[in-house]
């Protein structure tokens, strides 16, 4: 699903689009302090959780939205933080622990070819992160099975990396998985789409 970085990731590499997955040690440049004025996750979100429910941040970073998650879904919710790098949820756990909600976070580490988290999920958030899955059609297919019916994928993917027909593309492997498109959501710097799972 997700490909392991390789250990000598140069920054060229990155930048120029090379790698599949973003390295831990890139991550500031874009989960920092100034990203609340353009990305705010409660606004992002706000409507689409409630309290109780459970969501899934795939490719959770630093946990930047899984945090806010944790407290948009509250005491009685849980948040699964997947990502493939421990570097990633080792941020993650710091993170939740300075905010209070580490109960309601599970950490989960998946594999280069799965996720392997059970759901049922009534969210699951791919932000800026699917264009670095291989075989999108079967990850697509494995979040559609985790979503519970009427559940919601939201589908983000930055503007200036991936080209409108690539998240086009990623869209349709979507829908073949058996979601449905909601609507486009208007977020900064990015091409999204709103994914349900019919009840």
């Amino acid at each position: 699903m997700l490909s392991p970085m390789p250990p000598r990731t140069r920054l060229r590499d990155v930048l120029l689009g090379r790698d599949h997955v973003c390295p831990w040690w890139f991550v500031w440049t874009f989960d920092n302090p100034l990203r609340r004025m353009i990305h705010d996750p409660e606004q992002i979100l706000g409507g689409l959780v409630r309290p109780g429910d459970t969501a899934v941040d795939v490719g959770c970073g630093r946990g930047y939205f899984t945090v806010p998650l944790a407290g948009l879904v509250g005491p009685g919710g849980r948040v699964v933080a997947v990502d493939l790098q421990d570097e990633m949820l080792a941020g993650v756990r710091r993170r939740a622990e300075r905010a209070g909600v580490a109960g309601r976070v599970r950490l989960h580490r998946c594999g280069p070819d799965r996720l392997g988290v059970e759901g049922p999920a009534d969210l699951v958030l791919a932000f800026w992160m699917a264009h670095e899955v291989p075989e999108r059609a079967r990850f697509l297919g494995e979040v559609a099975a985790l979503l519970r019916p009427g559940g919601h994928l939201l589908l983000a993917e930055p503007v200036l990396h991936v080209a409108a027909r690539e998240v086009e593309r990623t869209i349709a492997l979507a829908e073949a998985a058996g979601l449905v498109r909601v609507t486009s959501p208007r977020i900064a710097f990015s091409r999204s789409a709103l994914l349900r799972r019919p009840a």
